[in-house]
């Protein structure tokens, strides 16, 4: 199943890498159906908070007319930022699974722990790696074409 939804995610990712964002994607599963899809578009929207996680958590929340997303799983194929994390703990967010990590701004096990702190009021299980190949892939092809150019 979570390779399913994974893929939904990483078909988001090449969304944002055509527009030439960095290929992030995320999805939010509610009962096992899609309510809400994401990629990054910082660029294209001169808005820094315009990353997948926070684009989908918008679109599922619209879609549910509710901001609370209680017990909904989160898809997302980069280790998310502390931003991220943030958005997903007020969301209620109840799993988050993401594809590959981020060593310098991964905020769920490379370069901090965020979802650790004792003084958040929410826990969010956390699902690490899954297609993580195919994930640092559509990065490592991104930033390698972006030092070409």
């Amino acid at each position: 199943m979570h390779e399913r939804f994974m893929r939904a995610a990483l078909a988001e990712a090449r969304r944002a890498d055509a527009a030439g964002e960095v290929p992030v994607g995320a999805v939010v599963v509610v009962g096992g159906e899609i309510a809400g899809t994401g990629f990054n578009q910082p660029i294209g929207t001169n808005d820094p908070t315009s990353h997948a996680e926070v684009v989908a958590l918008r679109a599922a929340g619209r879609g549910l007319g509710n901001y609370r997303l209680d017990g909904a799983t989160i898809y997302v194929t980069v280790e998310p930022c502390l931003m991220c994390v943030g958005a997903m703990v007020h969301a209620r967010i109840g799993t988050l699974v993401y594809g590959a990590t981020e060593p310098k701004t991964g905020a769920v096990r490379s370069m901090c722990r965020a979802l650790e702190q004792p003084a958040l009021n929410h826990r969010i299980e956390v699902i690490g790696e899954v297609l993580e190949a195919d994930a640092r892939h559509l990065m490592q092809e991104f930033f390698r074409r972006r030092r070409r150019a």
